[in-house]
């Protein structure tokens, strides 16, 4: 992708072992900015791979901005069968340009940078009907948050206080930055119970907002389904 200057940005399970919370993944998962030139150069990076669409929809532009995401399959043998998964648009995430402006870059072993989605927006992300997606949110904030808590900023308790998912967490943090949960109650509801240390009400109401959130993905992805669909048929 850096060989032809594909703006790309790494999500999914790899992103997540950059940020502390390991996962095993196939796949690797990339944003990417959905105009006509940035394609042709993402097209010419995946002819280098040998990379075939897998079913449907094919790498056009117009499914891309719909929120499809395109699968490929690898044959170089230096990847060989490694799945590739790109999307342009997701549900309840930035545009790609705040995205961009937001990574974070990495620099591996061997020298390679890599762009990565930054916590916050990979958090938002993962926010799926996929049951594996939950569990890795409450890791990724878990994560971030023992790697910080020892001398954090404002703005990391603001991103603890609307994304934690551990209940004991959550009590902790309000009980020690009352003022700012009680400002973040509006954009959070359930930090009502947090802030009166009520941790049963706490526990049922992260359910409820995690099945909430679950709900409007599985209506979100409801007509790019049928429109999957259609296009099968049509094969």
């Amino acid at each position: 992708m850096r060989a032809h200057r594909v703006r790309a940005l790494l999500m999914g399970g790899q992103a997540c072992v950059f940020y502390g919370a390991a996962e095993f993944s196939r796949d690797t998962d990339l944003a990417i900015v959905a105009d006509s030139a940035n394609l042709a150069r993402l097209r010419r990076a995946l002819d280098d791979l040998r990379a075939e669409v897998i079913a449907v929809p094919p790498c056009e532009l117009k499914y891309l901005r719909r929120g499809h995401a395109i699968h490929f399959r690898c044959r170089h043998p230096a990847a060989l069968r490694m799945r590739v998964d790109v999307m342009a648009k997701m549900r309840g995430v930035d545009a790609f340009a705040k995205l961009w402006k937001r990574r974070v870059t990495v620099e591996l072993a061997d020298g390679i940078r890599c762009d990565l989605l930054s916590l916050p927006d990979l958090v938002r992300a993962k926010k799926t009907q996929r049951d594996k997606d939950w569990p890795m949110i409450r890791r990724l904030v878990e994560a971030h948050y023992f790697q910080n808590i020892a001398k954090p900023n404002p703005a990391q308790i603001r991103f603890w206080l609307r994304e934690l998912r551990t209940p004991e967490l959550l009590l902790d943090l309000a009980r020690r930055h009352a003022a700012t949960c009680r400002r973040l109650i509006p954009a959070r509801a359930l930090l009502a119970h947090a802030a009166l240390g009520k941790a049963g009400e706490l526990e049922r109401a992260l359910i409820a907002e995690e099945s909430a959130e679950r709900e409007q993905d599985r209506s979100y992805w409801l007509p790019l389904r049928a429109e999957l669909e259609k296009l099968r048929h049509a094969q």
